[in-house]
């Protein structure tokens, strides 16, 4: 690793952290901005889901223009789009514009992580690629926790708007250390061979300590290449269902949990007040079980530990819905279905990464995030009508861990030589 490529990976974290407040900021102000417009939670929800709709198509229609233009510029890009639209979301003052605004950053949101996981794999050696495309992502529920733990405070004195007029202000001032550390990657330079590409795989070979080259090889790919086609093509082409799948299975688990584990929480005998706290917990334990999973499959092989992960998840849920807990034995149960479901999830943009070539990455990885992102949309409603049905919390469980059960079953099916064994 040279100083370039961690240079790289933290202002990778730095973006997802950035990313993750964002993305949360709107569900701790969602109260406060019911209350002062008179909304109820049910025209509220359509602010919620125009985020949600703006990260699938950001991650289908942006993240792709990655693999046509660069990583350089789409990350610029993506930084751009999220910081206008928090900055006029901290100005708008009806649901109309507001949820138009909330689709702006979602855009933004959904092109950024796509992009980023195919930057974090092309930056990182072979044998530290699982782990360090995970610690990337690992900083968007850094991001969120420490979202969650300045929130409530900042409200009091602040004020709502105050921290998207914040979080926007961030956003734009990563502009300028994007331009200044990030150059563009090796992986894309080779495969789609720009003007000056030889000049510039020069410069990046002397930083990453290569040997220069005195010619190009020949390109990997023609624009006519590029699209969603490609992702269906040759050996890559087997792997697309399964991973779509189980983006898919485990998108909607995982919105359940985070959708509705601060409720269940309260219904266990935690304080209304202190329930973003078990919130914090969830994001808290995705942060070390990204990293385990990234160590782990150094040794273990990446597949099979995203398949064991989910496995422990499914029992944990139903651990967690079938025994009455005591308060310190449920927040360590949320801790640990964060650690193993968020974990286990993260993997998969890992394996995604390992899955496309580098002409086709963030292709890949986009399509395979939006079409996960629809599981993220029926998620929390499908839960929400289940809890308003007064079920059994055994039942409700149970019926969330079963996408997660399938997940384990479509991750087994890909098929890939560093999926399948630890790396070397």
């Amino acid at each position: 690793m040279t100083p370039l490529q961690w240079g790289v990976i933290a202002l990778c974290f730095l973006l997802n952290m950035l990313d993750g407040m964002d993305v949360l900021l709107m569900s701790y102000t969602a109260p406060l901005i019911m209350l002062e417009w008179s909304v109820d939670t049910a025209r509220f929800g359509l602010v919620f889901s125009a985020a949600l709709t703006g990260m699938a198509l950001g991650a289908i229609l942006l993240a792709p223009l990655a693999d046509r233009y660069g990583r350089k510029r789409m990350v610029l890009a993506s930084t751009l789009l999220i910081a206008v639209g928090m900055l006029i979301t901290a100005s708008t003052q009806s649901l109309w514009p507001l949820a138009g605004w909330r689709f702006i950053t979602g855009l933004g949101v959904g092109s950024m992580l796509a992009t980023l996981t195919a930057v974090a794999a092309e930056f990182s050696p072979a044998r530290q690629r699982n782990l360090l495309v995970g610690l990337v992502l690992s900083g968007y529920p850094v991001g969120a926790t420490l979202t969650g733990l300045l929130a409530a405070p900042l409200l009091e004195t602040l004020g709502w708007p105050w921290l998207f007029l914040g979080g926007g202000c961030l956003s734009l001032l990563a502009l300028p250390l994007i331009a200044w550390i990030l150059p563009e990657s090796r992986g894309f330079l080779l495969a789609r061979q720009p003007s000056g590409a030889l000049e510039q795989l020069n410069r990046l070979h002397v930083r990453l300590r290569l040997a220069p080259l005195d010619t190009l090889p020949p390109a990997a790919s023609t624009s006519a290449s590029i699209g969603p086609k490609r992702l269906f093509q040759g050996a890559q082409g087997r792997n697309t269902p399964w991973l779509w799948s189980s983006f898919f299975l485990s998108f909607l688990t995982l919105y359940f949990l985070l959708s509705w584990v601060p409720k269940i929480a309260v219904s266990a005998g935690l304080p209304l007040s202190q329930a973003v706290y078990a919130g914090a917990l969830f994001n808290l334990g995705a942060f070390f079980g990204i990293l385990v999973l990234g160590l782990g499959s150094q040794r273990l092989g990446l597949k099979r530990l995203i398949a064991g992960f989910f496995t422990l998840t499914v029992m944990g849920m139903l651990l967690l819905g079938g025994l009455s807990l005591p308060l310190p034995l449920l927040l360590l149960n949320v801790f640990l279905l964060g650690f193993f479901m968020q974990g286990g999830f993260v993997g998969l943009y890992a394996a995604a990464a390992q899955i496309y070539s580098p002409d086709s990455r963030s292709t890949g990885v986009g399509w395979a995030i939006g079409a996960g992102r629809t599981g993220a949309i029926l998620g929390p409603w499908l839960g929400g009508h289940i809890l308003a049905l007064a079920w059994p919390l055994l039942a409700t469980f149970a019926v969330f861990a079963i996408p997660c059960l399938l997940a384990v079953f479509t991750t087994l099916r890909l098929r890939a030589a560093p999926l399948d064994r630890p790396l070397s």
